[in-house]
């Protein structure tokens, strides 16, 4: 799972480029300005992100871990991390981290054609392309294998019908990896294909959905006659899942820690994914420090960074496993559960500092208005985003610990002959 493509002999040694990356940052990259970064539009926030990432990419410190010939570095995960570790008192271009550079690129780089890593991924690399996933569907939601949206042949190339939902920042996206349903005589994970297709492409219409935190970062998508041709194709044709089996591993490294391809601050990265603007424990000290005007830290906080380091070290030993051979790709599941449980520490302990404050706003030392109370309401979502943790548990369960396999109705059925709910008849179909 693993598109490292670092070559030793000629690598830069780590400390040579931290020491090189620490005086190119403080020469070309502006210092972090919370209030600013929060006072921009929704619209001027991504045009940052593109600059700031166009930035990187001519000071030769873009996509560190991707190969030179797609233009990357060429480097190792070590490298990335004493870059990460040099850039967090700079403004980085963390929208783009989820699911753009650390999901999708690393997808396409290892299904993807010669020609499909060529257009885009140094495209993405430059800040000129953000890529997104049409995955989820209203009627399935994390069963991706229940998708029903269909891609049928037209000629050579494709005809794409169907509706997409809960897509992260589909309307600042450029181009989509699109699961459909292009063989329905076949059982449900064999007839699925993943097609790259153009955000503004004719027949794709993006809508916001507005949450119950006030963020609008989601959205959903319908298809109507999208026409693509046979180069749209990621992976083989019947072969989507294979496709999706590989985001899925990026994915839940992404979210759990251990993705080399994540530039900046994990946390941060994650929260903005998500439209809010808690980050970590760092966010938590400061909160408690305002509240009770002393050194001494709760108890809340003292946990919240145990599981925070905890869940560094875990993801250390299961990408090293994966990478090596030892652990089965979808042991990085744990690292999926893992980090919906240090989410949920982290706003817990936020919502318990912070008091009343938590509710009416603002806490002192909030990062933003009322950020502690709505990364509360959507702490639930974290249960639900790149899998659910259900999913997770059963994936170590079956995956990892080779426990029996939940019993499941529709197993090797046609996927024409599979009952589904109909929404307009309140009942099932087939």
């Amino acid at each position: 799972m693993s598109v490292l493509t670092s070559d030793p002999d000629t690598a830069e040694d780590v400390e040579s480029f931290r020491h090189r990356a620490r005086a190119w940052l403080a020469a070309n990259m502006p210092p972090r300005d919370p209030d600013r970064e929060r006072s921009l539009p929704t619209d001027q926030r991504w045009a940052e992100a593109r600059r700031l990432q166009a930035l990187l990419y001519e000071g030769g410190f873009a996509g560190i871990c991707y190969p030179r010939a797609y233009g990357g570095q060429g480097l190792t995960p070590a490298h990335q991390k004493a870059f990460t570790a040099e850039s967090l008192g700079y403004a980085m271009p963390l929208l783009l981290n989820l699911p753009s550079l650390a999901i999708c690129l690393p997808t396409l780089l290892e299904l993807g054609t010669e020609e499909q890593r060529i257009t885009h991924v140094a495209a993405a690399l430059r800040g000129e392309s953000v890529l997104v996933e049409f995955l989820s569907e209203p009627h399935s939601g994390s069963d991706l294998a229940g998708a029903l949206t269909r891609a049928e042949p037209d000629g050579e190339g494709w005809v794409l019908n169907g509706s997409k939902i809960w897509t992260s920042a589909a309307f600042a996206g450029d181009v989509a990896l699109c699961l459909a349903r292009t063989d329905w005589d076949v059982p449900k994970h064999k007839g699925l294909t993943m097609f790259l297709v153009p955000v503004r492409h004719p027949g794709v219409t993006v809508r916001r959905i507005r949450q119950v935190n006030g963020n609008s970062e989601f959205c959903e998508e319908f298809l109507d006659d999208v026409r693509v041709g046979p180069e749209a194709v990621l992976g083989e044709v019947g072969g989507g899942w294979a496709v999706a089996s590989h985001r899925f591993y990026h994915s839940r490294t992404a979210l759990g820690g251990g993705n080399p391809y994540i530039s900046g601050d994990h946390d941060e990265s994650v929260a903005c994914s998500r439209g809010i603007e808690v980050g970590g424990t760092r966010d938590l000290v400061g909160l408690a420090r305002a509240v009770g005007g002393a050194d001494r830290l709760p108890d809340a906080v003292v946990d919240a960074y145990v599981m925070e380091t905890v869940r560094d070290q875990l993801a250390r030993r299961i990408v090293g496993g994966v990478t090596s051979g030892a652990l089965p790709a979808e042991a990085a599941s744990m690292l999926r559960l893992f980090h919906a449980q240090t989410d949920w520490q982290s706003v817990d302990a936020a919502l318990e500092i912070a008091g009343a404050h938590g509710v009416t706003g603002p806490a002192p030392g909030e990062p933003g208005p009322g950020a502690f109370g709505q990364a509360y309401l959507f702490r639930q979502a974290t249960s639900l985003g790149g899998g659910s943790t259900e999913m997770a548990r059963n994936a170590v369960s079956e995956r990892v610990l080779g426990m029996p396999r939940e019993r499941a109705a529709d197993l090797g059925v046609p996927f024409r002959d599979v009952r589904r709910g109909d929404p307009t008849r309140g009942g099932t179909r087939r």
